[in-house]
């Protein structure tokens, strides 16, 4: 197929799935229903299997999934099924992106645009850490961005592997003590965090965290190299 055609679909593929999520609506009550009828190891496989399924095609949806394992399975036990579903959708993705889009990208980025590209590939291990590790990227532009860029998988696998867990466990934490209340009193949360000093110091940390890496990532600040 040829590169232009193949980006193309890429494109158009991103769009309608973006497009697609905003219309689509799961009933985490349902969920909870049905997982509650299904022994512990089976509800996890499924689960895994519906994260993959359903979130691929409907982006937006992951966070319902999240709130629901949150709710099913603790803060635990829900970070560790939505961490193996989150590193089969960076696989997926980002040989998808790789197949569909970076041949397309080879052949434009020629010139002065093709250090760009090298730089791109050139980025740190540390950086690619700290953008799964924090939520300033989504994990869903992060996979598909890098599969168009020079970065080997087995690298962007281990930045997956060692980052993803510290935000999916914040935000899985948070939510599995807060509850359904945050659906209907925002301010349950700013509640939770003012009476439950383990949440709020590791949050605490957490933020500062963000707000380092935010402020490093600056116009001029270099995030390449060793």
């Amino acid at each position: 197929m040829n590169p232009r055609l193949k980006f193309l679909v890429l494109i158009i593929s991103v769009f309608l799935l973006w497009y697609l999520a905003r219309y689509f609506h799961l009933d985490i009550e349902a969920l909870e229903a049905y997982f509650k009828k299904i022994p512990l190891i089976l509800s996890g496989i499924i689960f895994v299997f519906l994260y993959c399924l359903v979130t691929f095609f409907l982006w937006f949806s992951k966070d319902i999934f999240r709130f629901a394992a949150a709710l099913l399975f603790g803060a635990y036990l829900s970070t560790v099924f939505i961490f193996i579903a989150e590193i089969i959708n960076a696989f997926i993705l980002f040989h998808l992106c790789r197949f569909l889009g970076r041949a397309f990208v080879e052949d434009s980025l020629k010139g002065k645009y093709a250090a760009l590209d090298q730089g791109l590939g050139k980025i740190s291990f540390t950086w690619l850490f700290l953008f799964r590790a924090t939520p300033l990227i989504p994990f869903r532009f992060l996979d598909l961005t890098c599969g168009l860029t020079r970065i080997s998988f087995k690298r962007y696998l281990l930045a997956v592997i060692l980052g993803s867990p510290l935000r999916i466990f914040w935000v899985q934490y948070i939510l599995a003590g807060v509850g359904t209340s945050i659906l209907s009193r925002p301010e349950a949360l700013a509640n939770y965090l003012l009476f439950n000093k383990p949440a709020f110091i590791f949050s605490l940390i957490y933020f500062v965290l963000v707000i380092m890496v935010a402020w490093k990532l600056k116009p001029g600040s270099r995030v390449h190299g060793g």
